[in-house]
């Protein structure tokens, strides 16, 4: 599928399964964040919307001001972090590398990368608008006899 070329119309009838769309106080720094820390595409970038790839998943960006019909606005901070309680796994990422730099593209690292007993080195990663990002990687078999040791 181009995503440069499709119509609003043909994308929306292509989406299927669970879909995830972030509302935004500002889509290009969304995408200026997602492409610098996790290596994200971003595909047909306006003020108020952008199509994100994370290798072969899609989900979207939608800046506040399309929802204005819409009850969500209304439950959003007009500061601090929006999405509590929610991390957006990203498993083909490497913790690390991504926890390196983010904070010079305006994220925070919540918690640095680790070594877990599922499986993983994970860390977490709070965007600007306070979306948190866990990308890990999984553990090499001596990684992972070292945490369960």
């Amino acid at each position: 599928m181009d995503f440069e070329t499709i119509s609003p119309g043909d994308f929306g009838r292509s989406l299927a399964g669970l879909g995830v769309n972030l509302l935004v106080r500002d889509v290009r720094r969304s995408v200026a964040f997602l492409n610098a820390v996790f290596d994200m595409r971003a595909h047909r970038v306006t003020a108020d919307f952008a199509i994100m790839t994370y290798g072969k998943q899609v989900f979207q960006l939608h800046a506040d001001g399309t929802y204005h019909s819409h009850p969500l606005p209304s439950l959003l901070p007009e500061s601090g972090p929006r999405g509590g309680g929610i991390t957006l796994h990203l498993f083909e990422t490497d913790p690390d590398v991504a926890a390196a730099r983010a904070e010079d593209a305006g994220g925070m690292v919540l918690q640095a990368p680790a070594d877990k007993p599922h499986g993983l080195r994970e860390c977490v990663i709070l965007c600007p608008d306070g979306y948190a990002w866990g990308p890990s990687r999984h553990l090499t078999p001596e990684e992972e006899a070292a945490v369960d040791g």
